[in-house]
Order: C-alpha cells, then structure tokens, then sequence
C-alpha cells in the first residue's frame, strides 16, 4: 500500500529542519532539509506499518494545494511517500510487540 501525506518543513532559529504531518500530527526533525526529509520518509513508513499491522484509524491526508494555502509561514511543503509491503508487516514483530 502506498500512502503520500503532505509535509510541512520549517527551519528553526539555529537553522535545524523541523518537519511536521498536520493530518497524522506526526512531527521529526534533521540537521537539514536533506537529511529531516530522510527521516520523515521513514517515520512516515515506520507509522504505517504500525496502524496496519494494529488496525488502526487515521486520517486522510489534506489535498496539497489546500496545504500550501494554510501554510504559507512553511519554508517548505513537500509530499511524502510511504510504502507499506506485507513484509514489512511481519518483519516489524521486532519492532511492535502485540
């Protein structure tokens, strides 16, 4: 299952990347834009694999331009993609305790 969610990128007074998932109030941060964009692709995959294998609600994401309308103090807003194999599911057992 593929799930792509926008993501909110703002810098903060020390020039570290803050990255926030409004529709999943999700947030990670990296040292720079490249390296918090890394981080929130893989937390946004490591979320759902956690709400597939639990079977949990979450919400849909926000249409992009709608996004971009409501964020305009956002140095970046970017879409992020998540790919959630079945493979994933099982191999997460190390991760997930049930």
């Amino acid at each position: 299952m593929r799930y792509v969610y926008p993501a909110i990128f703002m810098k903060d007074e020390d020039g570290e990347c803050k990255v926030l998932f409004p529709d999943l109030d999700l947030t990670t941060d990296g040292k720079v834009m490249e390296e918090a964009f890394l981080y929130a692709k893989e937390f946004l995959k490591s979320y759902f694999v956690y709400a597939e294998k639990f079977d949990m609600d979450y919400n849909y994401p926000t249409d992009f331009d709608t996004c971009k309308q409501k964020n305009t103090f956002a140095d970046a807003i970017m879409l992020i993609d998540a790919v959630v194999e079945e493979k994933d599911i099982k191999n997460s057992s190390k991760y997930f305790k049930n």
